[in-house]
């Protein structure tokens, strides 16, 4: 059967998964009878619930007589990594763009990582039956893009097809329609070529492993393309790292094939070209080559964009530490963090010395809160720093800070506000112009620290309707000082439950955070203040009741709904001298120093 392994990567909400969907529904994957789910790849509880990829994942399916491997890319930029792994593992790839939204950033991203390996791509302008879809335009902004990254004459000469990945049809020519997606299979069968490792079957065994996860059966699973020679069931290999090391020595236990949407095992061992899963190893990881006993030199990997933000985790030692979650020691909070930097190579680990604290350090605020967030449903507690951004050292010894490209599709009406805010952040204008349907396209370069915290007064300002997209770009000398939250917070001075007569006498200072009867401490944030300096209240204190005054002779007390904040607006709100405090059923924010002479002591000697 003739093989062949692409990619599918495009810019996030182009329609990745969907297309996919629709690929293995028209391949015959399913049962006549078989009950499916929209986004079959999504998997993960957050994947979702957030309606978004984040990992990467390989499926594959039978058109004709050939076979076709498939993996699904995430397209959020914070999971660039998961691209950068995998981009080694496919002989071609499909890039999707979206007929109306056009080239974005990360667009440009994954495109110039798939002509860096060398891949041909195929252009997929998806969701052309959209009202505002323009895909001429589109595929000469492609084209465009392809020149400025430095394709080569081969790369520029690449086909492109008309799709609509939710209605299941491709097209070479929008003027003769099609009710399915046969063209795009013939496609990817005529222009990906057929994996050269084929032809090294007679050679011992080697596979770099790209992608881990666990099995409760099966133990480590290590998946891979096999570059040469068999994988057997029962037979013994070894495990090099990237300098050529041993790690470990075993034997397979199973070898699983990707046919559909399930992995199923194959006795009689899998051929070099494909793509398999492989158990029986316990300690070999990402990056590393999986080979036969005679073989001495491990498979080069792909080098992996370093991050560009951190922030601080430690255990949770507020008052009310231990209360709602099982997980508490900084011990067990370590091994957790190593093994999802063993994981997910785009995140880097390292120890405070001296405290309970661990340096986490990934490609951008929505990467770290997903990770947290899966931490909290594990049972963690948690106290989280604000995210500070990696700063690295020119050759001169000047301070160098990450710059991102963003693109920011808003209504004309509030494009003033927009660049205004940005500006004073110290983001360059590069381009603006209409995008149609009375938005304006903004293109900006701006420093990553300035836009930590800013998608929520981005959504207020644009009143929801704006989009914002960023992907990081390259490393300049440092801007200078960027204004933070302009704004202070209310500090309880006292613990115990909030009362209702206090919050409502305190509604006046500003915007509570928390409502009636909710459990407080010293120290901990429950409001926004709103002058510029922080405030310390006392919000358990109650209504004093005597025999002269009944309590209800005075006005009743109605109380605000208080703003409840998710986890990734916790963190991106917070200033350096406050933490998060994460536990399974709360998310609270606090000061680091709970005393407030204390604190006032330490402002004094910052």
């Amino acid at each position: 059967m003739n093989l062949r392994n692409i990619a599918i990567i495009a810019h996030v909400d182009h329609g990745k998964t969907t297309l996919v969907d629709q690929l293995l529904a028209q391949s015959g994957v399913f049962r006549a009878n078989e009950a499916t789910v929209e986004r079959a790849m999504d998997s993960n509880d957050q994947e979702r619930e957030r309606g978004i990829t984040i990992l990467a994942k390989c499926t594959s399916v039978v058109w004709k007589d050939s076979r076709i491997n498939i993996i699904d890319t995430p397209g959020h930029a914070d999971f660039g990594g998961e691209v950068e792994r995998i981009l080694g593992m496919v002989d071609g790839c499909v890039l999707l763009v979206d007929a109306e939204e056009g080239v974005m950033p990360q667009t440009k991203f994954v495109l110039t990582k798939a002509l860096k390996m060398g891949l041909n791509p195929i252009l997929c302008i998806n969701k052309v039956d959209r009202a505002y879809a323009d895909p001429d335009r589109v595929h000469l902004e492609t084209i465009d893009l392809f020149s400025a990254i430095g394709a080569s004459p081969e790369q520029l000469d690449f086909p492109h097809i008309y799709a609509s990945g939710r209605n299941g049809w491709a097209t070479m020519d929008l003027n003769q329609p099609s009710d399915n997606l046969g063209p795009l299979f013939d496609l990817i069968v005529q222009h990906v070529p057929a994996p050269k490792q084929q032809a090294r079957t007679a050679e011992p065994f080697q596979m770099l492993n790209v992608l881990i996860e666990s099995d409760p059966f099966l133990g480590r699973l290590l998946t891979g393309r096999i570059e040469s020679g068999k994988a057997i069931p029962g037979m013994a290999i070894k495990a090099l790292d990237r300098d050529g090391k041993q790690i470990e020595q075993g034997r397979i236990t199973k070898v699983l094939a990707f046919r559909g949407l399930k992995r199923q095992p194959v006795d009689e061992g899998a051929e070099a070209g494909d793509i398999v899963a492989i158990a029986g190893m316990s300690r070999a990881t990402v990056a590393d080559t999986l080979c036969a006993l005679e073989v001495t030199e491990a498979l080069p990997a792909q080098p992996i964009d370093p991050p560009t933000i951190s922030m601080t985790v430690g255990v949770n030692d507020s008052p009310l530490a231990g209360r709602e979650g099982d997980k508490v020691q900084s011990r067990v909070i370590r091994d957790r963090l190593l093994k999802e930097a063993e994981a997910n190579v785009a995140i880097r680990v390292t120890e405070t010395p001296g405290s309970d604290a661990y340096e986490v350090a990934g490609r951008g605020e929505l990467q770290l809160g997903v990770l947290i967030e899966n931490m909290r449903r594990e049972g963690f507690e948690l106290s989280i720093s604000r995210p500070r951004v990696v700063y690295q050292t020119g050759e001169n010894g000047e301070r160098l800070e990450p710059i991102e490209d963003v693109v920011i599709d808003v209504d004309d009406e509030f494009t003033g506000v927009v660049i205004e805010k940005l500006s004073m952040r110290k983001a360059e204008l590069k381009d603006m112009g209409p995008s149609g349907a009375g938005k304006t396209r903004i293109q900006l370069a701006c420093p990553s620290r300035a836009l930590i915290g800013y998608q929520g007064e981005f959504l207020t300002d644009t009143r929801g309707s704006g989009v914002l997209n960023r992907v990081f770009s390259h490393y300049e000398p440092h801007k200078g000082a960027i204004e933070g939250r302009l704004k202070g917070v209310l500090v309880s001075n006292s613990d115990g439950e909030t009362a209702a007569y206090a919050l409502w006498n305190l509604e006046e200072r500003g915007v509570m955070f928390v409502g009636a009867g909710e459990k407080t401490y010293q120290g901990m944030i429950i409001g926004e203040n709103s002058r510029s300096d922080d405030l310390d209240v006392n919000p358990i204190k109650g209504k004093q009741l005597t025999n002269v005054r009944a309590s209800g002779k005075d006005e009743a007390v109605r109380l605000t709904p208080p703003k409840r904040m998710s986890l990734e607006q916790a963190i991106a709100y917070i200033e350096s001298d406050e933490l998060v405090e994460v536990t399974p059923k709360s998310i609270r924010l606090r000061k680091l120093v709970l005393n407030p002479s204390f604190r006032k002591k330490r402002m004094k000697e910052d």
